[in-house]
């Protein structure tokens, strides 16, 4: 290895940008568009076997389930299977999971339902648009963006839905007719017409023919257009991230968001709406022994061949068997646990949890939104109130337990000056910044005046373990005058 010093500078121009390119074009970036490159070279025989056998199991599950889907989305059923095979193709190319699998889900079902109003065209059209959405984020590479939910968020939205499909479904199974889609609504007037329960009879809604034009559609779609995108690749990666914790391997988020992308864009022109990954069907797949990504192609062909042959039978599938697979796949999603969880480790976790589970009840948007925008609030609100340990060894030592920024000045100028410049007599102070990474141009001008407020009053104000500022900062701080010396010979002493 040669070593540091021997290195060239950076070069700007014709050739750094010829690096670039080349880097560009190069094989490895290839396998990081399309990671089937990666895995394919290596594959072998035996794998085929047990890619078989996990694709044929998780075909045969998601053709139930992606009829009963169809139902929970308000749409005939072979919407379902059009929706359940594209998956498979795109994302034995894209994906970097060999567990997850791409097709309808519960939640997206639901999400679906409240935007599309049971028209089919409306949820093609929304495959696509979502499709263009979370394709342009992924080349943008704004998959950070999803660190910003939290677990209390996801976990409050998933139990709230769950209760939410799941109760939808009664319907169904009682045979009740004209039940408002409102939570609320539907949990009064499905008691309320319990005597009106009759016999499994199938009815169709026909198009009336009136003419809607695009704009019309997308401000009809309204917040979905934001919150089915955001949420369907939320899903799929929280789904991909646990598979790949417990089968002892890495993804990559943003090529799963490309992978997500592709396929409903590319589903919305076989009659799909949007999809995600399938926690269940995920859970099959891993379960029965999947080696690749590949196992999705048989899935894909085994819907395929399931509306090929099978769509007359599907026909005389009765509501109530459908609704029956719908409580049985969403019944495990209530987990009453994490409550509990939550007030051992975190008891202010229960604060976006309970929001974002209570407000589903009202409008599924307004309960991801609820939480999203709690959380950030409490995220906030550290940033903007640091932790600050008080120990008193002759001078006052105040230890910082993270990054200094603006919203954390005022704050920090509280707290220095009730314990130190408002006391009698005032007291020097040693500003123990071990752990701040990071000091923006705010907070030093506030340190500036600190300083001079603290030289007034002939004390100190020392900063010790301060990394991050260059050489005009610490000049206009002032940190090496002699008070400072001096008051770091009383904190040596």
């Amino acid at each position: 290895m040669e070593p540091l010093v021997d290195r060239p500078g950076p070069q700007i121009g014709r050739s750094s940008l010829g690096e670039r390119m080349a880097s560009c074009c190069s094989y490895r970036t290839l396998q990081a568009w399309l990671p089937i490159l990666t895995w394919l070279p290596k594959y072998r025989l035996s794998w085929l076997q047990m890619d078989l056998i996990a694709g044929l199991t998780v075909g045969l599950t998601t053709v139930p389930q992606a009829l009963a889907y169809a139902e929970v989305a308000g749409l005939p059923v072979q919407y379902g299977l059009y929706s359940a095979f594209m998956g498979g193709f795109i994302y034995t190319f894209l994906g970097t999971s060999k567990d997850v699998t791409l097709g309808p889900t519960a939640i997206m079902s639901l999400l679906c339902a409240s935007y599309v109003g049971g028209d089919p065209v409306r949820a093609v059209l929304l495959s696509l648009i979502c499709g263009t959405i979370q394709t342009a984020m992924a080349l943008l590479r704004l998959g950070f963006l999803l660190d910003f939910i939290s677990f209390p968020v996801i976990k409050g939205f998933t139990c709230a839905a769950a209760v939410t499909i799941g109760f939808g479904q009664v319907k169904n199974v009682l045979g009740l007719k004209d039940i408002p889609h409102e939570f609320f609504l539907q949990v009064y007037y499905t008691f309320y017409r319990i005597p009106e329960t009759r016999a499994p009879p199938l009815f169709e809604t026909t198009p009336n023919g009136t003419s809607i034009s695009f704009g019309e559609i997308i401000e009809d779609f309204g917040g979905g257009l934001a919150v089915i995108p955001f949420m369907g690749v939320l899903e799929s990666i929280a789904i991909a991230k646990a598979f790949a914790s417990q089968n002892d391997y890495r993804i990559n988020a943003n090529q799963e968001l490309f992978a997500i992308g592709l396929t409903n864009i590319m589903g919305s022109f076989v009659s799909a709406y949007p999809v995600t990954g399938s926690f269940g069907r995920t859970a099959v797949n891993s379960q029965t022994g999947v080696c690749t990504p590949a196992g999705g192609i048989v899935t894909g062909v085994v819907v395929l061949l399931s509306l090929a042959f099978l769509m007359p039978a599907f026909y005389y599938i009765p509501k109530a068997s459908l609704a029956a697979v719908i409580i049985c796949a969403v019944a495990p999603l209530v987990d009453y646990r994490v409550v509990m969880q939550f007030w051992r480790i975190r008891k202010l976790d229960l604060v976006p949890f309970l929001i974002t589970f209570l407000l589903s009840f009202w409008e599924v948007q307004y309960g991801i939104v609820g939480g999203v925008v709690v959380s950030g609030l409490m995220l906030l609100y550290n940033v903007a109130r640091p932790s600050i340990k008080v120990c008193d060894h002759g001078v006052l030592v105040m230890e910082l337990d993270s990054g200094l920024s603006f919203p954390s000045t005022e704050y920090l100028n509280t707290v220095l000056y009730t314990q130190a410049l408002q006391a009698s007599p005032p007291r020097s102070v040693v500003l123990d910044c071990h752990h701040v990474n990071t000091v923006d141009y705010t907070v030093v001008n506030e340190l500036r005046d600190l300083l001079r407020q603290f030289k007034l009053r002939g004390v100190g104000l020392i900063f010790s373990g301060l990394q991050v500022l260059t050489d005009w900062v610490c000049s206009g701080l002032q940190v090496l005058t002699d008070w400072v010396c001096s008051g770091l010979q009383v904190l040596t002493d």
